[in-house]
């Protein structure tokens, strides 16, 4: 699967629960916004990721990427300690010089 670098670092980082990692693969001035919920800045975003993992003990396993300029949008089966598991999650991801500006969880 052709992922960019950054959204395969967020992914791998992801998948080892290696939250310095991940954190480091956002823009400083990032926003994710997941269930309804908007994290900005890499502090917030950092916090979100921890207590998601936590909450669902989640694993995404990506499946199909489409790449157009700075956006890349992943699909991922993601199944864990929620209702419903599992499920197809769609990862929208905005890069800016190499590193993640935005990412929408849908």
């Amino acid at each position: 699967m052709d992922m960019p670098g950054i959204v395969n670092m967020y992914f791998d980082a992801d998948s080892r629960n290696d939250a310095d990692t991940l954190a480091k693969a956002f823009a400083v001035e990032a926003v994710v916004e997941d269930e309804g919920a908007r994290h900005h800045g890499v502090s917030a975003i950092r916090e979100w990721w921890i207590a998601a993992k936590k909450a669902a003990q989640y694993v995404a396993e990506p499946f199909e990427t489409t790449v157009d300029g700075d956006s890349a949008l992943v699909h991922a089966k993601v199944s864990g300690q929620f209702p419903g598991s599992p499920v197809t999650v769609a990862y929208s991801f905005v890069i800016k010089d190499d590193k993640i500006l935005r990412l929408e969880i849908q």
